[in-house]
């Protein structure tokens, strides 16, 4: 056991206990599907395996880390600073707002607004390669996946 946790080990026991708690969810949730039908693995075999994986390793190395072995024992910070931890954020909150934004805009418009926030987060400045990425992107792939692959994607209030 360790007797002093360091900050850095602090932050990645938590890491680990939340990793291993989504994982645990996910898999959990999977368990509701169905893992097999006549064609085969079922729509939550693959979600369920994964998440229970997840679980596993999540918990060995939350143990090795508690037993005192550090993760990453190098020199490089655990977490991002500065520019780094404000394009993590940036990408973050974008994943939110585009989740909250795809029911009501519907898939093109809502990843529309995500790839060009994304691309302005990262540090992309030429508008005009900005907004022919974003709209290729996002129109591209809905025609992909709704018309190719037909998946069905929101289409949103305004049917674009």
């Amino acid at each position: 056991m360790a007797k002093d946790i360091s900050p850095k080990r602090h932050a990645e026991l938590v890491v680990l206990a939340c990793l291993c708690a989504l994982f645990g969810f996910m898999a959990l949730t999977a368990f509701g599907y169905s893992l097999s039908d006549a064609l085969g693995p079922g729509a939550g075999f693959f979600p369920f395996w994964l998440g229970a994986l997840g679980v596993v390793f999540s918990v060995a190395l939350f143990v090795q880390s508690w037993r005192g072995h550090a993760i990453g024992d190098s020199t490089q910070a655990l977490l991002p600073r500065g520019e780094g931890a404000r394009r993590v954020g940036a990408l973050v909150a974008g994943l939110a707002v585009a989740a909250l934004l795809l029911q009501p805009l519907g898939f093109r418009l809502a990843m529309l607004v995500f790839t060009a926030g994304l691309l302005l987060a990262l540090g992309v400045r030429r508008p005009l390669l900005i907004a022919g990425f974003a709209l290729a992107s996002s129109f591209g792939l809905f025609h992909v996946f709704y018309y190719w692959l037909q998946v069905p994607l929101p289409i949103g209030v305004l049917g674009i």
